[in-house]
């Protein structure tokens, strides 16, 4: 469907329109679209069937062959000179408040923007203290990286309790994960595991956690790990991720996808940008595990001034 030359006039536009310019917005929603459901590591038959939208429709759109609603909305935005979020009612957009912080956060770096989030979480109470050094030490990374294996060696080094984050998720919704997500979709687990995180940190106040790898994709539950816990980023080669899986019994990512591989890189680089928040990183790879868990005590126990002795 072609968008009529008396629409491009009246949304201040010329008839010649470039296809290059539409193609382009097109294909970087597409690019998000599949950035997001990486990070989320979910199949595209899976977000079809959560979105109640046909899998060649949601392909389409991932290959930059949207609804040509969508160019109408983005020409509508550009022609009233707001963001398609404005356009949409997004909640940023919601008062004026939220548009002049959004003003002043526009445009800056990573480092920036860091600076101002941990400000605000200071201003509302609900961030940590800088000064402060917390004694619950959790561990981010993608499935296999050693988060299991390592957060009990170092819980017993420490003294600390080891928790298994997924396993106190399973306690309060009294099923396991994956017939948690099954039965009650992603958005119900998303819950549980915000609560399971509150209650940890309440109830244990020093720790080791070992958290799920896609905790990072939900902000909420994120904000709160990194303002409560010391957190390390587990890194590992995607070939590790896979190969440590599959040593511990688990074919699933392999089961029925030709693929695996590349869908595990997919997650990987898209969740890297979140993982990278942690306040420490121990690379997992680049050596066996007791050289590498003797990085991760070293680090640890320096972040919590404790005397380390090789």
């Amino acid at each position: 469907m072609a968008m009529s030359s008396n629409i491009l006039h009246k949304l201040g536009k010329t008839p010649g329109l470039e296809l290059e310019g539409r193609e382009s917005f097109l294909a970087l929603l597409g690019e998000r679209v599949k950035a997001l459901r990486a990070r989320r590591g979910m199949t595209r038959k899976a977000v079809s069937l959560a979105a109640d939208v046909s899998e060649r429709h949601l392909a389409n759109l991932e290959y930059g062959e949207g609804n040509v609603s969508v160019l109408v909305l983005h020409q509508v935005a550009m022609a009233l000179q707001c963001s398609m979020a404005e356009l949409l009612g997004d909640v940023s957009t919601s008062s004026p408040e939220w548009l002049l912080i959004r003003e002043m956060l526009e445009g800056q770096d990573e480092a920036a923007l860091r600076r101002a989030r941990v400000a605000i979480g200071e201003a509302l109470g609900t961030g940590q203290d800088r000064s402060a050094v917390s004694s619950c030490i959790a561990l981010v990374g993608l499935r296999g990286a050693g988060k299991s294996t390592l957060g009990q060696m170092l819980a017993e080094d420490l003294g600390f309790s080891f928790v298994e984050l997924s396993g106190e998720i399973e306690k309060f919704a009294g099923c396991t994960v994956p017939e948690l997500q099954a039965l009650y979709g992603m958005n119900a687990y998303r819950r549980y595991e915000r609560r399971a995180l509150e209650e940890t940190i309440q109830i244990y106040p020093e720790a080791v956690i070992a958290t799920p790898g896609g905790l990072v994709s939900d902000p909420a539950t994120f904000n709160q790990l990194l303002s409560h816990c010391c957190t390390v980023w587990l890194q590992a080669d995607p070939e590790d991720h896979m190969g440590r899986v599959q040593a511990q019994g688990d074919m699933r990512p392999m089961a029925g996808n030709s693929e695996a591989m590349d869908d595990l890189k997919a997650i990987l680089r898209t969740r890297e940008p979140f993982y990278a928040k942690a306040q420490y990183r121990v690379n997992t790879s680049n050596q066996d595990l007791s050289e590498t868990f003797g990085l991760l005590r070293e680090t640890v126990r320096k972040a919590l001034g404790l005397e380390y002795a090789k």
